[in-house]
């Protein structure tokens, strides 16, 4: 074979791989038809650069036309995801309010057998966060979480069905009197009342399954009721198992009436692969929701505490809860004269 046919058969294989990373982001887009296109749609930072490193040399064969079109087309998507991307650079300090009380909420995926669970704990000491939602608390980190009861009296534990996969919400400080947390189905997510400073807010942990294949389209059917029943204020915050951008994380936003936080990053990469890949080229999927008086002043990915996720640490402030207008209706009977009552 020549130099030249050998050339322009890597071309043409080229051409043919490029071909179909833009057919898989394509498909990315229609999540919302059906959950097997919204599979494709995490992977869409990935495959905008390896399809932008195909297109590049393609530019100087006779594929030039469809290697411009390629590259516009990559650089398109990961527009897309420019709130992802922006994490990668240092990001200025945002001032905190003088007139307002800063919370913290600290989200982890655990790891149901992670082999550290003492950096878990040290990590929330030197945090000390007001709330901790936490993913995949298997029996061990049951027994593990005891340890710090009393630093963190306020708690829900929701097991899953296999014992491996469940969420849990501590809390410092108290739930709202004669409020009641709760699980929701198979222990995919734990919501409680927590009272901050006389304000009430439903604070919310969530763990979603995979994407389709697997069952995370059903599981949000399942937790759209308890879902839309989230209080005036809440924030919620869990591994999603789904990025920003994706159908998924839309439709929790939507059946909710939250707001999603832009993104801490990437979170979370599979075992396999070198620990040092996943704040670049690891996917985000540990996301936080917040709704009302509620305003999210900053998030930040801490260290690694022996999990195949990274821990995030978010700060909010409040709005005073204000008072509801007295019924005109109300105010107007009681200032009428009651019959039989002097008047003086």
């Amino acid at each position: 074979m020549t130099t030249g046919a050998r050339s322009n058969m890597v071309a043409g294989l080229a051409f043919l791989a490029m071909t179909a990373l833009s057919a898989a982001l394509l498909a990315g887009f229609f999540g919302t038809l059906h959950p097997a296109f919204d599979s494709f749609s995490h992977f869409r930072i990935h495959l905008s650069v390896l399809m932008a490193l195909l297109a590049l040399p393609l530019l100087a064969t006779s594929f030039r036309l469809q290697a411009a079109a390629a590259l516009l087309f990559a650089i398109a998507c990961l527009a897309t995801t420019a709130s992802t991307l922006s994490t990668l650079w240092p990001q200025p300090a945002v001032a905190k309010p003088a007139d307002q009380a800063v919370y913290s909420l600290l989200q982890m995926n655990l790891r149901f057998n992670n082999p550290t669970p003492k950096k878990v704990l040290s990590l929330i000491g030197r945090t000390n966060p007001d709330v901790i939602t936490l993913d995949e608390v298997s029996g061990m980190w049951a027994t593990e979480l005891g340890t710090i009861t009393s630093a963190y009296p306020y708690r829900i534990l929701c097991p899953y069905p296999n014992g491996m996969f469940g969420v849990a919400l501590l809390s410092r400080r108290p739930f709202v009197a004669g409020s009641t947390p709760h699980c929701e189905p198979r222990g995919a997510m734990a919501i409680a009342t927590v009272d901050f400073g006389g304000i009430s807010v439903d604070v919310a942990a969530i763990h979603l399954s995979w994407p389709w294949p697997k069952e995370q389209y059903w599981q949000i059917g399942e937790l759209a009721q308890p879902l839309a029943t989230l209080g005036e204020t809440a924030i919620m915050a869990g591994d999603c198992n789904g990025v920003p951008w994706s159908a998924a994380v839309r439709r929790v936003t939507a059946l909710g009436g939250l707001t999603l936080m832009p993104s801490a990053g990437p979170t979370w990469i599979h075992r396999t692969l070198p620990d040092f890949l996943r704040r670049y080229a690891g996917l985000p999927i540990d996301q936080v929701f917040s709704k009302g008086g509620l305003t999210i002043l900053s998030s930040t990915r801490l260290e690694d505490t022996g999990s195949d996720h990274l821990p995030v640490l978010v700060e909010f402030t409040l709005r005073p809860q204000e008072q509801k207008p007295v019924d005109e209706h109300e105010s107007a009977t009681v200032s009428l004269p009651q019959p039989g009552k002097p008047q003086g």
